[in-house]
């Protein structure tokens, strides 16, 4: 997970970012002048997470220190300006969403089902991560958890 191609493609989303590359991730610090925010996104192809390898998203803001291990894929909306990282574990979701204007959101343990059903049935509070976390709808694979 995470070629340098979905780096690339990552990085014209959320740009203008400073972007290196240090041993085993990339590193990439956007800036809001305006809001003054800083945010630092580090992309991990693959690390060693237990016993297992997985991919792992880890974003440093002025406040928070946030991760999502075993990325599983994740959507690019250039439209919104923003990525949302994804992963899945027995027909739950956490996701993981990075705006262009140095802000990021978490949704973690999420069942599957909220992300495809009536959202307008849901109160705001559980609505927000339904709504956020249906772009990745298509990154996932069959629900096997009925």
């Amino acid at each position: 997970m995470f070629s340098e191609t979905d780096v690339d493609r990552i990085e014209a989303c959320l740009k203008p970012v400073e972007r290196t590359f240090q041993s085993d991730h990339h590193r990439l610090k956007l800036s809001n002048a305006d809001d003054r925010r800083m945010l630092v996104l580090e992309l991990y192809p693959e690390v060693r997470l237990g016993r297992n390898l997985g991919s792992m998203v880890v974003v440093y803001t002025s406040g928070g220190h946030l991760q999502l291990h075993n990325c599983t894929g994740f959507v690019i909306s250039e439209e919104l300006g923003e990525v949302t990282f994804v992963g899945e574990s027995e027909g739950r979701l956490s996701g993981l969403v990075v705006e262009r204007e140095a802000a990021c959101s978490l949704y973690a343990n999420v069942t599957r089902d909220l992300i495809s059903g009536d959202f307008t049935k849901l109160g705001v509070e559980v609505m927000l991560s339904g709504v956020a976390l249906s772009l990745a709808e298509g990154l996932l694979g069959e629900d096997k958890s009925e």
